[in-house]
């Protein structure tokens, strides 16, 4: 990965291998709970384990490490889910056109890919919400200070086509301007690790990108940069299962458990993620209420 390799020159660290998890990592091993797993379909109960399907990278939710496996936050989370289910997780690689296919046809259980929950695709799915993601804005740490409110002038880093190229920034330099202002120097590049080189390295004022991608990025900069101002445009992702379905409830609640004893927000904390964070299980957003 770019950022990685950027990282690795700014911290005068030269390793052969790259883990992928944040420095101090651990797996989270939860308990399972036998009144989550009574919940659990038969044919998943007798096959032991919970299939789901991933898109990487999409860091942090999903990527590879060195050795190819498929990690990321959304991959503990989903680990978390199966074990409090009293399931093993298998992890299978799949286009992302494909995974709601996939669903539909039960060839896996659930599509874990950073799917937003959107309402057209509530229409055929629940989600099982996971946290809510928005814009995050960050800047160098021994850079001026810099409000996103204010953004005129200023050459800001963007993955390209995402939403904080298309809703954040571009619309902002529009503003800047039509007030007679300096427009923004947008500077999009293919993948977000590119975007988040470019603050790291000093070529972007500022990054603006999904607020678990610019909590990944702070991570992995070793303290160079840091967040500035809120966090905008919150909206739900989600795991992705099969509409009204005796596993949507399953799963959601083995993520109240998750919430309830405190897993949850060490899964998340350990990838730098600390906010839009849940306090209460949701299937497209709404509470879910088990007997």
């Amino acid at each position: 990965m770019a950022l990685l390799a950027a990282v690795s020159v700014l911290s005068g660290c030269v390793t052969n291998e790259e883990p992928g998890t944040p420095e101090g990592w651990k797996p989270v091993t939860p308990q399972a709970s036998p009144e989550v797993e009574a919940l659990v379909p038969q044919e998943i109960r007798d096959r032991g384990e919970l299939v789901i399907a991933s898109n990487p990278p999409f860091p942090p939710f999903e990527f590879k490490d060195s050795q190819g496996n498929i990690i990321g936050v959304e991959m503990d989370l989903a680990r978390g889910v199966a074990a409090v289910m009293g399931l093993d997780l298998r992890i299978i690689q799949q286009d992302f056109s494909k995974i709601l296919p996939a669903v539909d046809a039960g060839t896996i259980d659930m599509g874990a890919t950073g799917f937003t929950d959107t309402p057209q695709r509530r229409e055929g799915y629940d989600f099982v919400n996971t946290l809510y993601a928005g814009i995050q804005w960050a800047q160098r740490v021994d850079g001026d200070p810099i409000d996103p409110a204010r953004p005129c002038g200023l050459t800001v880093a963007v993955q390209r086509t995402t939403v904080s190229e298309t809703d954040d920034v571009r619309p902002k330099s529009e503003e800047c301007v039509a007030h007679g202002e300096k427009p923004i120097e947008v500077l999009a590049y293919d993948t977000s690790d590119s975007a988040a080189t470019a603050l790291v390295v000093g070529r972007a004022d500022a990054l603006s990108a999904d607020s678990p991608v610019t909590a990944w990025a702070i991570e992995k900069a070793g303290g160079s940069i840091e967040k500035t101002g809120p966090m905008v445009s919150a909206a739900p992702y989600g795991f992705a299962t099969p509409k009204g379905s005796d596993l949507s409830l399953a799963v959601a609640a083995a993520m109240q458990r998750l919430i309830d004893t405190g897993d949850y927000q060490r899964i998340l904390g350990q990838w730098n993620i600390t906010d839009g964070l849940l306090t209460q299980a949701t299937i497209n957003e709404e509470p879910v209420h088990h007997a």
